[in-house]
């Protein structure tokens, strides 16, 4: 009679089951019944058999000299055998939880692998429950077979089978464990690793593995205990790491705060800026580059990713996995992968790392031996970072008054932390800073209360310290945003706040004692913007500024703060039209408005700005008959246009004189001189004269006029001209001829100027000879035809 196993596994190869062939070296698919061995899930199964051995293996097909996870044993004298997956039975679940006393989950199937021995088999079974397993052997014929169960080359248990004819013997045992750190633990085990590194391993009942210790960057104080995370604070100029060591910024860059290998697309870097000293840098901004987007924590509690500004509460916003929020002490950045988190309240950055003490952390925070110059990313930095600058002392600081607000840190309240956070770094931090720099914008109380967060870091409350020193724990210049040129900073000593100038940015306005930049003309328009810190430096509000016309006022860029006046041809805003002999300028002035006030005690503003066209000198064009047209570009002044004189050999000026066109005497061609660029509601063209000679030179004999003063000549009645002095283009037509006695080449010289538009006032007369019509602020000189001048009395 079969025993009850041998019967069983008879009963399932007779239900019927897909059967795979196995050959001497053979990879067979059991995915569709995973076998846990060990704890490690596999699909596959990988046969080997030899003359002296047969190996089932998970990973690879096996090797004496190979780790791996493998069943061994003596080879059956026929090699081949065959593999079927079987569903689960009851009575066979039953069976095996029977014969383990371990197994406890439900068996869902098997693998069943039948090798032949002479006329009778070996039958291997592998059975999938869950997250357990096990492993049985029936033999029945003669001779010795033995199976060893490996894991990586390491013996974990060992099944020995005597097969003795008539007798039958069956083995199953538990193949079921838990794998951590390359190591196999059973199921029932709990392990308390090394407590100076805080690990604890448990594998359960249903080999399901749990593990607890420090989290991915705490580290172990010793005797089980994790240390709380280190803090790194930057403060001003100043960089305190995880170790309480000291760095000091001089320049004004862009800096590496914190790395981690583990987070290769992770980092924190600290932007520094100059204030209202060009020697003393402080930490102006926070970035964190998250996946390829760089998240802004700036002064003000402004926070902005990539180039869009966020808006934060004090509820988490998940953002590119980092949890963001604001209160009234500042903003806070935590990554959600590991337990790392970034304060920033515009003036202090604190980086809680839950790890090692630095020992994985790079940068400025971290235990890094690069040079300052190493951790230094220019390529982040808006100026010139690398350059140094040196001010005279500022003689107005008692530096003894300033060094006992700074050793307040080593008493009460203080005192009570400071066996936990070092006070020296941040004492020495406040003592440099504020014995060179001014007590304001806040730094009497910013290094204190760095000192005072660090300490509830490791949860002392320090109470009193506020009142005690007369700070306050909300961030400085909260919800004020500043432009980049500016920095957030006291206006008065009674604490009210507004936006400063950088002193490098102001240094080059105030070397030429002005207000903003120089005037930027256009075809059409022109502006002048002014800097409104540096306004706000003279105590001038820029609404109360307006140009001529009063209507006319300063636009204010919300990003950069600087306010714009600007006319145009639409609206002249009251500008003034002048001129000399080279020149036509518009002017126009910012100025105060006009109050009814008996007497101010203001600045009053008058800021001049003009634009100028400039005139066309006497060479502006030539025009030789046999070649087609003749243009020149002038170039003066902020606007610029082009003059163009051309030929065409009828009246509606559409046959242009081209370069070997043939000219008859006698014959009529019409002239176009044409201006391009310029504004034809403030300016036109007057052609003042036209004359030919028969050589290159404008001043040669003969010569023969055919306009004067801007009009017809008389004494040629086949000369025309038409809208002279009306437009920004004149046309004139006359009768060809030539030179008697002379050379057959005429050369065509024409002498014009711009006239700044008031009515018709640029319309020549023509039926007085040598006159022009004239107004009250206009003159034509005859002796200056080139020219023209304007009085204006303002």
């Amino acid at each position: 009679m079969l025993c009850p196993l041998l019967f069983l596994s008879a009963f399932i190869v007779l239900a019927g089951a897909q059967q795979q062939t196995i050959s001497e070296s053979s990879v067979l698919d059991i995915s569709s019944c995973p076998i846990t061995y060990y704890g490690q899930k596999y699909g596959k199964l990988y046969a080997n058999f030899t003359r002296e051995e047969i190996a089932f293996c998970f990973d690879k097909f096996y090797n004496p000299g190979n780790k791996g996870d493998c069943i061994v044993g003596s080879s059956p004298d026929k090699r081949r055998a065959a593999l079927s997956i079987v569903q689960a039975d009851s009575f066979l679940e039953r069976w095996i939880r029977n014969k383990t006393q371990t197994i406890q989950n439900s068996l869902r199937c098997s693998v069943q692998i039948i090798m032949p021995i002479r006329n009778l088999m070996m039958i291997l079974n592998l059975f999938n429950f869950g997250t357990e397993a096990a492993l049985s052997l029936e033999a029945h014929g003669t001779g010795l077979v033995a199976l060893q169960t490996r894991v990586s080359d390491v013996v974990i248990d060992t099944l020995a089978v005597n097969n003795v004819l008539n007798k039958y013997r069956n083995d199953t045992v538990d193949i079921s464990g838990c794998r951590h750190s390359g190591t196999v633990y059973k199921p029932g085990t709990v392990v308390n690793s090394d407590p100076q590194i805080c690990s604890n391993v448990t594998c359960s009942e249903t080999a399901t593995l749990q593990t607890s210790g420090c989290g991915p960057l705490e580290y172990c104080q010793g005797n089980g205990i994790c240390r709380l995370a280190s803090t790194c604070t930057v403060t001003g100029p100043t960089v305190i790491d995880v170790h309480g060591h000291m760095s000091s910024i001089q320049d004004r860059c862009a800096y590496s705060l914190f790395s981690a290998p583990l987070l290769p697309d992770f980092l924190v870097l600290g932007n520094f800026r100059e204030r209202r000293r060009k020697d003393v840098s402080f930490l102006d901004s926070v970035t964190l580059r998250v996946d390829g987007h760089d998240i802004h924590l700036e002064q003000g509690g402004r926070v902005q990713l990539d180039d869009s500004t966020l808006t934060l509460s004090s509820s988490s916003q998940l953002v590119h996995g980092v949890q963001l929020s604001k209160d009234q002490t500042g903003v806070t950045a935590e990554l959600t992968k590991l337990s790392i988190s970034v304060f920033f309240d515009g003036d202090t950055a604190q980086i809680v790392l839950k790890g090692p003490a630095g020992s994985s952390v790079e940068g400025l925070c971290g235990n890094s031996s690069s040079s300052l110059s190493d951790l230094r990313l220019s390529e982040y930095s808006s100026t010139s970072c690398e350059m140094q600058y040196s001010e005279p002392a500022d003689t107005t600081i008692d530096c003894t008054s300033v060094t006992e607000r700074c050793n307040l840190l080593k008493e009460a309240p203080f005192s009570s932390c400071n066996t936990d956070t070092d006070p020296e770094p941040y004492i020495t931090a406040c003592t440099d800073t504020l014995c060179k720099y001014p007590a304001m914008d806040g730094l009497n109380c910013q290094f204190l209360k760095a000192y005072a967060r660090a300490c509830s870091l490791r949860n002392h409350t320090l109470d009193g310290w506020t009142s005690n020193t007369g700070c306050s724990s909300e961030a400085f210049c909260q919800d004020r945003t500043c432009s980049d040129h500016e920095f957030c900073g006291e206006k008065t000593v009674s604490g009210d706040t507004r936006c400063f100038c950088r002193t490098i940015f102001a240094s080059k306005y105030q070397a030429n004692n002005s207000l903003g930049d120089a005037a930027v003309c256009k075809e059409n328009s022109a502006s002048l913007t002014l800097v409104g810190c540096l306004l706000e430096d003279k105590d001038i509000n820029y609404s109360a500024l307006q140009l001529n016309d009063p209507t006319c006022r300063g636009r204010v860029d919300k990003l950069t703060h600087m306010v714009t006046f600007s006319f145009n041809s639409s609206n002249r805003c009251g500008t003034v039209v002048t001129t000399n002999n080279s020149y036509i300028i518009y002017k126009n002035t910012i100025r105060s408005q006009n109050y009814s006030d008996v007497i101010t005690r203001k600045d009053q503003v008058q800021i001049d700005f003009s634009c100028v066209y400039s005139q066309p000198s006497i060479h502006t064009a030539t025009f030789r008959i046999r070649d087609w047209s003749v243009a020149q570009r002038i170039t003066s002044g902020a606007w610029n246009y082009t003059l163009t004189i051309k030929a065409y050999t009828d009246a509606g000026r559409t046959q242009l004189v081209e370069w070997n066109s043939e000219l008859q005497l006698n014959e009529k061609i019409w002239m176009v001189l044409k201006t391009d660029g310029l504004d034809g509601s403030m300016v036109s063209v007057v052609t003042d004269s036209c004359w030919a000679t028969d050589k290159a030179s404008p001043t040669s004999s003969p010569r023969h006029d055919l306009i004067i003063n801007g009009c017809a000549n008389p004494a040629d009645p086949t000369v025309q001209v038409e809208e002279n002095g009306l437009a920004t283009s004149t046309y004139f037509s006359f009768n060809m001829f030539r030179f008697t006695g002379g050379s057959s080449d005429i050369f065509l010289h024409c002498q014009l100027h711009l006239c700044p538009k008031q009515g018709n006032n640029c319309i020549p007369t023509c039926n007085t000879p040598a006159r022009v019509r004239r107004s009250a602020s206009l003159t034509y000189e005859p002796e200056a035809p080139a020219f023209i001048s304007v009085s204006w009395t303002y």
